[in-house]
């Protein structure tokens, strides 16, 4: 992924259909989860919200998930569908109704997308449609706590952190607290946390995962 400028309506640039070194700390985390699921008896259908290049797609699938998802990124779409062709993943929104147009499903992955959504309540409504009774949802987002933002603050890195210069950059910063009112909110019954990256403290990221009643 990279920050220079695009002309897609959405902005958000990559560069190729790879991982990028984040997956390596929230793939373990997501493969646990869905492997929990799986054991649970359920079929191993998985959408994946904001499916940027179709990266971890593929590597859910092969992982025997049967992938579908959807990214606003004409050009991560376009990447994934010249890499991935046999994945069912096509342009769309967590603003559109995605529960009418592909159905429900006992999981949802959504990895890095909620920071850069100005709606976060459609997101994580589209995400409780999304499941079954008894489906959990999957989302990372870059952690914020107050030791880690000491650190920053401390380190003079608040604002290459917080940087207000990069074009469809991160637009909303999330804590345990409030991306677990988000998903409460929802309708979501449990909602856990891992870190993942460093100690946790001062993680490079959190996964959230909300299960619906």
């Amino acid at each position: 992924m990279t920050d220079k400028p695009s002309n897609d309506a959405y902005g958000y640039r990559f560069r190729d259909a790879g991982l990028n070194p984040l997956h390596r700390h929230l793939l373990p985390v997501v493969l646990e989860t869905l492997g929990r699921q799986a054991r649970s008896g359920r079929v191993l259908r998985v959408f994946e919200l904001g499916c940027g290049n179709g990266s971890v797609a593929d590597a859910l699938s092969k992982e025997g998930y049967e992938m579908t998802g959807i990214d606003p990124s004409t050009e991560g779409i376009a990447h994934a569908n010249r890499v991935y062709p046999w994945l069912k993943l096509a342009t769309g929104s967590a603003y559109d109704d995605l529960a009418g147009q592909y159905g429900t499903f006992p999981a949802v992955v959504s990895l890095e997308v909620v920071e850069h959504l100005y709606y976060p309540r459609k997101f994580a409504a589209a995400l409780h449609d999304l499941l079954e009774p008894g489906g959990v949802a999957i989302v990372s987002t870059p952690y914020h706590g107050y030791w880690k933002n000491l650190a920053m603050a401390l380190s003079g890195k608040m604002d290459t952190h917080f940087t207000a210069l990069w074009d469809f950059g991160h637009i909303k910063f999330w804590s345990k607290e409030t991306l677990g009112t988000l998903l409460r909110e929802a309708r979501f019954g449990e909602v856990a946390f891992r870190s993942v990256g460093r100690i946790p403290a001062f993680a490079k990221s959190m996964v959230a995962v909300a299960r619906k009643d």
